[in-house]
């Protein structure tokens, strides 16, 4: 049984940082893209950034450039998603998601809340 399942959510002041997690289970983690999305309140879920499945390559959306950074550990099948200088707008429901390199089998997780306030 295939799972995604997010850790590190919660409440934080402007400016301040996360560590989101990612633990997979149930598939061959390293076969797989891992990104993490993001969905505001009235909003379409959105790309925060990816990485490939060997880990060597990653993209930004250009919100989050400079701030957050995502890694994995295909020893622990884990993917993160480092979030610094956190502003209200990165205020959403984090998912994570898998894409497989070979097949195109795409899972989700259930979402962790993230809100930036003060």
């Amino acid at each position: 049984q295939v799972q995604l399942v997010e850790s590190g959510g919660g409440l934080v002041q402007p400016g301040g940082s996360l560590r989101l997690s990612c633990a997979g289970s149930g598939f061959i983690f390293s076969s797989y893209a891992m990104s993490w999305y993001r969905q505001a309140p009235g909003e379409e879920r959105e790309l925060v950034a990816n990485i490939r499945n060997t880990g060597d390559a990653t993209y930004y959306a250009d919100p989050v450039k400079g701030r957050f950074t995502i890694s994995r550990d295909n020893v622990k099948n884990t993917v993160y998603l480092q979030m610094n200088s956190l502003k209200p707008e990165d205020t959403a429901v984090y998912y994570c998601k898998a894409v497989s390199i070979w097949t195109g089998n795409t899972y989700w997780g259930q979402g962790t809340q993230v809100t930036v306030s003060s």
